[in-house]
C-alpha cells in the first residue's frame, strides 16, 4: 500500500520529481536516516526486523563494504577509518560478506526499511606498510598498483600532490586527502570501475548511496557517473523506474571557493553547519530564541536537499559538537532536529570511544561484537545505540505524525525557552534555563489527553511518562524542571502519545 500511494504521488506531481537522485525511496509513514555505524550485516538485518521498522525508521546508512586495507594500530587494534581505505571493490569486509550484505537488504527492505551504503570513490589507501585486504587483496601503494581492482599508476592524479590550501578548489579536489591515493575521475576506465561498484550494489538491493568525501571530486565526473547508474531493483519492492537517493558529503562553512550548490543539482549534501551551529546553543552560549528563523534563513543549504544531523562518525571524535558524551543536551538537540520540518534527518549510532581512532567493539579474533539488547531496549557490549534512546527513537514517531505540516504557535520567553507546533499534530518544548519552563500554552493540539514522549511512553492504556492535558481551546499547562533528567518534552497526535482524544482531528 505504501508503494501504490508513492505512485500515485509521482503521477500527480510529475515524472521529474520522482525520478530523481533526491529522493530517500523511503515509505511515505516513515523518515529518518540511522547510521549504524560499523554494525555487521546480519546485526543490522536482526535490527530492522525488531526495532527499526516496529519504531518507524524509515533507512539505515551502513558502513563503507568495499573490501579495505588492515591496519593495526601500535597496541595491535584495528582503528575505524581503516574502512575508509579502499583495496578494492569485492564486497568484504569484517561487516560481512556479499551473501550477508544481500541477506541483510532483503531482510531490512521486506520490513520497509531501505539500506543506504557508504561509498569511498575518491581514492584507494594511503601509505600502509602491510597492504593486505579483508578479503586477502594485496596492493603496493608505493606503485599505485591495486590488482584486485585493478588499477595502476596510470588511474591516479600524477604527480602527486598534498592539500594545504582549501582555497585552491583544484587542489582539494586533485590532491591527496591525508594521504589517500587519489584517482583521476576524468578517466573514463575509472569511471566504469565506479559504476559497476555502484550499479552491483543497486542489484543487490540497496536504495542509494552516501558518497564519501564527495568535496574531493570534480561535480562534472560525479554527475556523469550518476547518470549511468541503473534504476533500483524491483525484486526488492521498489517501484519501476526508480532512481537511487543519494546524498554526498560536502563540507562546507560558507568561506570557501568550493560551495553545496555544485553538487545539489544532481543529489543531496550533507549539512555539517547543523551540528556546529546547534551545539552553541544547546550548550546556552547562544540562546534558543534564535531558533525561530532555524533553517535557510541562518545561510543553511536549502531544507529540500539536505541531510540534517548533530553529529556523526567523524565529527564525533572532535569537540565541535554534541555527542552521546553531552546526553542531556544531545537529546535535545536531535529531537529539534526531529520536530522541526528544515532537512532530511540523519540519527548517529555507534560504539563508547576513549580514543580518536579507536574500532568497534571486537573479540580477540577482530571480529565485530555483535550488540547485546538489554531488557530495557539499549545496547550492551560496548555499543551506545543512541538510535534505541528513548527520546530519540520517540521522536521519529513525532516526526511521522507530523509530516506535511508547519512549524505554528511558537512561543519564547525572549531566552532559552521555547516551544511550538506542527500544525496541529505535534507540539514540543525545550527549556535551556536555570529555572523551571511552567506556563499555559497554545499547543495547536485537539483537546484531549496526552502522554510526553519524552519522559516515558504509553505502556497499555497508561503512560509511563508525564501526562498533559489539552483543551477545548488547544491551550495546556506545559512544565519543564530545570533539574529534571531532559530539557525538553514532547507529544503528538499519533498512537505512540495520543491516550484520549475529545475533539476530532
Amino acid at each position: 500500500m505504501p508503494q501504490l500511494r508513492l505512485l500515485l504521488v509521482c503521477l500527480i506531481l510529475g515524472f521529474v520529481l520522482c525520478n530523481h537522485h533526491k529522493r530517500t525511496n523511503q515509505d511515505l509513514n516513515r523518515s529518518t536516516i540511522v547510521h549504524l555505524f560499523e554494525w555487521k550485516w546480519k546485526d543490522i538485518a536482526d535490527e530492522c526486523e525488531r526495532f527499526l521498522a516496529p519504531k518507524g525508521f524509515g533507512g539505515v546508512q551502513v558502513s563503507p563494504p568495499s573490501e579495505n586495507v588492515i591496519i593495526r594500530l601500535s597496541d595491535g587494534t584495528r582503528p575505524w577509518y581503516e574502512r575508509y581505505q579502499v583495496m578494492s571493490y569485492k564486497l568484504i569486509t569484517r561487516s560481512g560478506n556479499q551473501d550477508e550484505f544481500l541477506n541483510m537488504t532483503r531482510r531490512c527492505n521486506d520490513v520497509g526499511i531501505r539500506i543506504y551504503a557508504d561509498v569511498v570513490i575518491n581514492h584507494m589507501t594511503s601509505d600502509n606498510r602491510e597492504s593486505v585486504g579483508t578479503g586477502g587483496s594485496t596492493a603496493n601503494y608505493k606503485e599505485y598498483s591495486y590488482p584486485a581492482v585493478p588499477y595502476t599508476r596510470d588511474h591516479f592524479h600524477h604527480p602527486s600532490c598534498s592539500i594545504n590550501n582549501y582555497n585552491d578548489a583544484a587542489q582539494v579536489r586533485a590532491c591527496d586527502l591525508v594521504g589517500l591515493k587519489d584517482l583521476n575521475h576524468n578517466l573514463p576506465y575509472v569511471r566504469d570501475k565506479i559504476v559497476e561498484y555502484l550499479n552491483k550494489l543497486i542489484a543487490l538491493g540497496v536504495a542509494g548511496f552516501r558518497v564519501d568525501a564527495a568535496k574531493h571530486m570534480w561535480p562534472h565526473d560525479l554527475k556523469e557517473m550518476y547518470n549511468r547508474l541503473n534504476n533500483l531493483n524491483v525484486d526488492f519492492g521498489f517501484l519501476p523506474n526508480t532512481k537511487p537517493y543519494i546524498y554526498q558529503e560536502v563540507i562546507y562553512r560558507g568561506n570557501e571557493p568550493i560551495q553545496h550548490t555544485e553538487y545539489t543539482p544532481f543529489g543531496d549534501v550533507t549539512e555539517f553547519r547543523v551540528g556546529y551551529e546547534l551545539k552553541p546553543v544547546f550548550e546556552g552560549k547562544n540562546p534558543l530564541k534564535w531558533l525561530k528563523s532555524w533553517g535557510e534563513n541562518w545561510n543553511l543549504s536549502p531544507s529540500d536537499r539536505v541531510v540534517v544531523f548533530i553529529d556523526n562518525h567523524d565529527t564525533q571524535r572532535s569537540n565541535e559538537v554534541l555527542t552521546y558524551k553531552n546526553a542531556k543536551s544531545y537529546k535535545a538537540a536531535i529531537a529539534f532536529t526531529l520536530a522541526h520540518p528544515y532537512g532530511e534527518p540523519r540519527v548517529m549510532s555507534g560504539y563508547f570511544f576513549d580514543r580518536t581512532d579507536q574500532g568497534p567493539p571486537s573479540d580477540g579474533n577482530e571480529e565485530i561484537l555483535s550488540p547485546i539488547i538489554n531488557d530495557d531496549d539499549t545496547c550492551g557490549n560496548g555499543w551506545v545505540c543512541e538510535h534505541r534512546w528513548r527520546q530519540i527513537y520517540q521522536m521519529v514517531a513525532f516526526r511521522n505524525a507530523v509530516r506535511d505540516t508547519r512549524v505554528e504557535n511558537w512561543w519564547d520567553n525572549g531566552l532559552n525557552q521555547i516551544a511550538f507546533s506542527r500544525g496541529n499534530k505535534g507540539f514540543i518544548a525545550i527549556n535551556a534555563e536555570g529555572r523551571d519552563l511552567d506556563v499555559i500554552l497554545q499547543t495547536g493540539l485537539p483537546s484531549g489527553t496526552y502522554c510526553d514522549v519524552i519522559s516515558g511512553k504509553i505502556q497499555g492504556q497508561e503512560c509511563s511518562g508525564r501526562k498533559i492535558t489539552v483543551g477545548s481551546d488547544g491551550r495546556a499547562h506545559i512544565y519543564v524542571s530545570k533539574d529534571g533528567e531532559d530539557m525538553h518534552l514532547a507529544t503528538h497526535v499519533g498512537p505512540e502519545s495520543l491516550l484520549q482524544i475529545k475533539q476530532k482531528i
